[in-house]
């Protein structure tokens, strides 16, 4: 049971906390409520420039990393389509000083020309060396806009084009960060050895101040129900033959998303899941092939994707994860197999929130959701599942007219 305590501040800020006295260090998670959906079509990939622009350099502190270093801290980010997460991880004694770096980038960035012009290079090149020059980097950049018309999933965390982080201004990145970097739209989660009450104290200390912003509330059009299958096949230059399959599914807070989980689980989790030892190998069809979800808060995608042997056609592979997922459709699963995939799930849910930042990080994220408690939830659901819940579950999604297939051929 992970114990939650949380302090809610005038300005809005939520904070979470729990108590670790296992570790001597500290997490400081923060999520702000922003990512790729909340863009603009014709400006993309802005949430994650963000993630860079946060580490160069707030209004009043030049130096983001300097100053943790000295105090034996680290730090990183990561953007998602929901989401932007920054964390700080101290030193239980100076644990302070992530608190005052936090909260001054939260307050106002050091908006220059140079710190743009830098963290715009960095962007484009990791676009270009994610997207463009490495072999099938592209695949997301072509299922997304083909699976999705209307959402702003449509385009990927990094950006649609190139060109929307090299044209953007200092007046474009002021606008988002003031409509999206506010207190009010935050979480901030602490774990590791620092009481609640000296939590909240540092928080209201270094965060009350910070004034609450106007965050318009979203207005994000739903994505309509696909009435027929869709195909796009392109040649690139790379050295095996690839297949991409992906089926609309449901939202991470829906009662069926930990069926799918677990479906894709089934399908591709270690070397006695099915798609390894009937199409790796047992039929020798594949190299390697893999089904996950997006795991998306709006509704995700169920993505099945592989690289075919030499000699094995497309089509031939195509059949053959259909075969795989109809089975799932018209077979009850064991209950063996189930009780399998849902063990797998629990010890690696139990041993990552084991780590202290893995709460911190983990505890902002549910409460994002829903509620932080319900984190302690979480095995309960899955162990929940009926193996006609994954019957229900698969018949669902893995329709022909759902579907969305990628033929990436070797040139």
């Amino acid at each position: 049971m992970i114990e939650v305590s949380r302090y809610l501040l005038p300005n809005g800020l939520k904070m979470l906390h729990h108590f670790d006295n296992s570790t001597q260090m500290v997490a400081l998670n923060i999520i702000y409520d922003v990512g790729s959906k909340d863009e603009e079509p014709s400006q993309t990939g802005f949430a994650h420039l963000f993630e860079h622009l946060m580490f160069g350099g707030s209004v009043n502190i030049p130096d983001f990393d300097t100053p943790l270093q000295k105090a034996g801290g680290e730090n990183n980010a990561w953007t998602s389509n929901d989401i932007t997460n920054y964390y700080s991880v101290v030193p239980r004694q100076n644990v302070e000083t992530a608190f005052w770096l936090e909260s001054d980038r939260m307050l106002e960035l050091n908006f220059s020309e140079k710190s743009l012009s830098v963290q715009k290079q960095v962007v484009c090149e990791e676009f270009k060396q994610r997207n463009l020059n490495q072999p099938y980097g592209d695949t997301y950049m072509l299922l997304r806009p083909m699976a999705y018309k209307v959402h702003p999933y449509r385009w990927p965390t990094i950006g649609k084009e190139i060109s929307h982080i090299e044209n953007a201004t200092l007046e474009d990145v002021k606008t988002f960060f003031y409509k999206h970097y506010a207190p009010n739209n935050a979480i901030l989660s602490i774990a590791g050895n620092i009481s609640f009450e000296d939590a909240v104290r540092l928080t209201e200390k270094w965060f009350g101040s910070i004034p609450k912003r106007n965050i318009a509330a979203r207005n994000l059009p739903e994505e309509p129900e696909q009435k027929e299958s869709r195909f796009l096949e392109v040649y690139r230059s790379v050295p095996l033959d690839a297949i991409t399959k992906a089926w609309h599914m449901c939202r991470r807070t829906d009662k069926e998303y930990h069926s799918y989980d677990l479906l894709s689980d089934i399908l591709s989790n270690g070397r006695s899941s099915r798609l390894y030892r009937h199409l790796v190998m047992e039929r020798e069809m594949f190299s390697d092939i893999d089904a996950s979800i997006t795991g998306d808060i709006d509704a995700g995608l169920f993505v099945v994707t592989g690289r075919l042997n030499k000699g094995i056609t497309m089509e031939d592979a195509d059949e053959a994860i259909k075969r795989e997922v109809s089975a799932l459709m018209e077979e009850t699963i064991e209950k063996q197999e189930l009780e399998k995939v849902v063990n797998k799930f629990e010890s690696n849910h139990l041993f990552s929130n084991i780590n202290y930042l893995n709460k911190a990080t983990n505890l902002a994220y549910h409460e994002l959701i829903g509620q932080a408690e319900d984190i302690n939830e979480e095995v309960k659901k899955y162990w929940d599942i009926t193996p006609q819940d994954l019957c229900r579950a698969a018949r669902k999604v893995f329709r022909e007219e759902n579907s969305s297939t990628l033929y990436y051929r070797a040139q």
